[in-house]
């Protein structure tokens, strides 16, 4: 285990909070698919066997990713996942409901944290203590630990989708802009899946109404 990626939650123990929970979400810029936010509260480190390999999702391989999300089930104090879908995001913007996945992680947990460790953003409307950290998955477990259950909640919604729609190949892509995605953008326009409010989506649609 990365020594150092506790060093936020040492610094909130030693302050005398003792439920400390991390957040993140997923999914930000994709062209389709939902935005997934988790919150997630860790034990004390003396209790967290089998998180040895616990770092920001976006670093791990998907099968120790799934292996980690397993882990953290089953040694978290309290989780929590919110689900934002593209139809939602297109109407009000990903921005306002990256925090509103993130607040509604938070306050979906079944008892309320006493501090709150946000990877880079500040949370607006959460009555709890929080600390904005900058790379904060790569510096707190507790992020770390809440990027890896979102990504593997959204890659399996993602999944779901590709079984729907083969086409994008959302399976591998996971709803991102790769070349074979925007291809089959071009080709058959977009899904109901898809973020028609995403400048790439838009381009697509547009070129294939013409």
């Amino acid at each position: 285990m990365n020594v150092g990626l506790f060093a936020p939650e040492k610094w909130a123990w030693r302050l005398g909070y003792r439920r400390v929970a991390g957040t993140d979400e997923a999914g930000r810029g994709a062209l389709a698919g939902p935005l997934v936010a988790a919150s997630v509260v860790l034990p004390d480190r003396k209790r967290m066997e089998g998180l040895e390999n616990l770092n920001d999702s976006k670093k791990l391989d998907p099968s120790i990713r799934r292996e980690l999300f397993r882990h953290i089930l089953g040694i978290a104090e309290d989780w929590a996942i919110s689900c934002v879908p593209a139809s939602e995001i297109d109407r009000t913007g990903v921005q306002p409901n990256n925090i509103a996945a993130i607040r509604e992680a938070v306050m979906s947990l079944r008892t309320a944290p006493e501090l709150v460790l946000v990877d880079y953003y500040h949370v607006s409307d959460l009555d709890i203590p929080q600390w904005s950290i900058i790379h904060g998955d790569r510096l707190s477990g507790s992020i770390a630990a809440a990027s890896i259950m979102a990504k593997v909640v959204r890659d399996q919604l993602m999944w779901f989708w590709s079984l729907k729609y083969p086409q994008y190949g959302f399976d591998a892509n996971k709803g991102y802009g790769t070349e074979r995605h925007v291809r089959a953008l071009r080709d058959h326009g977009p899904a109901p899946c898809h973020r028609l409010s995403f400048h790439g989506v838009i381009q697509m649609e547009m070129g294939f109404l013409e």
